[in-house]
């Protein structure tokens, strides 16, 4: 059960930035621990990814503006562009969806259902004009395609969770909309005024919806469409007895349907907070849209987000043909921040198992051949060569324990070995010759 502290916690937080990053610079670099950190988190997600059935896909960073639009869901201004004269106006992709439905529906036929699950870099310009600000991000997710229906959606939920938990994610809530139930409800309003009133619910902005000039009725409604967040029984309960449609009727009764199977299912029951008010970033979405939310003690961040559209694959397709999706994304700076005090977490880089010293230039050639065949086992073995110009064997001695290598390799010129194994700078224990 969500309690009532979480509900209002994550309220707040809507009003602030969603998109929290420990890296501040349009320009940054990942340092070997910052990779190996990274590379751990991808490996345990491509884990489960794997374990439900999805297939790794790779598409191509530079596409056609045009595609990468997604017909028009995707603002131009979001996307860093490249002039091309013989291709046009190329963009480096500002997310993965469209990019994948693309390649799913041109290259890989009609054998459906499609799992797919990609790690890669996308790309996004500031939309406030900060040229300073982040544009390189790293995400990690899934897509379900020509998958429709309450087991999709259920697998995609729960493949979510399964994902956290892998990861061990303390405190995080997973923030379910519908963005066709969020359209039915606007459409009560004026159709030039719909936008303006999906706007303000977005942004919790309650003096701004006062001043659209709705009248009585209408503002009555759409003051109560803030109050659709919370805990999925009561909010339900409260859409129930809004003016509803026979589509919107459905839809009320489907989340239903999905909320229960999810609570049916999950290993642990589902930490759920129902927002009716829940808009995505991209305009493609047709149905559930989702955020995962976590609160660490230091702040509120969206590590996560995705949700349903079932009429992108058409956009691509050369008939035309539609077909259904489902998926999302994590944000792996994000979980990089959550997970950093974690045990999961590697806290320094792999060191060396052996660090092979040529005792003179002679030595070299014997030196070269015994660190291959350190090397050439089954097993993983790092071995580095002694290259620098340290003569004294306690500099040798010293590099090797700072750098937290435990065995070291003498080779004579005449191809004699001795091994010896580095405990301090004053400690070393020879184990054979």
């Amino acid at each position: 059960m969500v309690d009532q502290s979480s509900t209002s916690q994550y309220n707040s937080q809507r009003l602030e930035d969603k998109n929290l990053s420990f890296y501040s610079s349009s320009v940054r670099d990942l340092l070997p621990l910052d990779v190996a950190q990274k590379c751990c988190i991808e490996a345990h997600l491509q884990q489960v990814f794997q374990k439900w059935g999805y297939h790794r896909i790779i598409t191509s960073t530079l596409e056609r503006l045009d595609a990468l639009m997604a017909g028009g869901a995707i603002k131009p201004k979001t996307v860093l562009q490249l002039e091309n004269a013989e291709a046009g106006t190329l963009g480096l992709r500002p997310e993965l969806t469209a990019s994948i439905a693309r390649a799913s529906v041109t290259r890989m036929g009609s054998i459906y259902p499609q799992r797919l699950y990609y790690n890669d870099n996308v790309f996004r310009r500031s939309l406030d004009g900060d040229s300073g600000s982040q544009q390189e991000f790293y995400q990690a997710g899934v897509e379900l395609l020509g998958a429709g229906g309450l087991l999709a959606d259920a697998e995609i939920l729960l493949l979510l969770a399964d994902s956290l938990q892998e990861l061990g994610v303390d405190d995080w809530h997973l923030v379910l909309g519908e963005s066709g139930l969020t359209r039915s409800l606007l459409a009560t309003f004026p159709t030039q005024l719909q936008a303006e009133v999906r706007l303000c619910l977005a942004h919790l902005d309650r003096i701004g919806l006062e001043n659209l000039g709705l009248i009585p009725e209408q503002l009555e409604i759409a003051l109560s469409l803030f109050d659709l967040r919370g805990e999925p029984e009561v909010v339900l309960e409260s859409v129930s007895q809004l003016p509803l449609d026979e589509l919107a009727i459905a839809t009320v009764d489907n989340l239903k349907s999905l909320i229960g199977l999810l609570q049916k299912n999950s290993k642990t029951k589902l930490p759920l907070i129902l927002d009716l008010s829940l808009i995505q970033t991209f305009d493609y979405y047709t149905g559930i849209v989702f955020e995962v939310v976590s609160y660490t003690a230091s702040q509120t961040r969206v590590i996560g987000q995705g949700g349903r559209y079932d009429r992108l694959l058409g956009l691509y397709h050369p008939q035309g043909k539609n077909y259904p999706g489902i998926g999302f994304s994590l944000n792996i700076e994000d979980l990089h921040q959550v997970l950093t005090n974690k045990d999961i977490l590697p806290q320094k880089t792999p060191a060396s198992d052996w660090l092979v010293v040529s005792t003179s230039p002679e030595a070299h050639s014997a030196a070269l051949a015994h660190a291959q065949k350190l090397r050439s086992g089954d097993n993983l073995v790092r071995v580095e060569m002694e290259i620098s110009d340290r003569t004294q064997k306690a500099d040798i001695l010293d590099y090797a324990l700072r750098s937290r290598i435990p065995n070291i390799a003498w080779v004579q010129a005449d191809g004699t070995i001795e091994k010896s194994e580095v405990r301090s700078q004053k400690s070393e224990v020879k184990t054979n010759s």
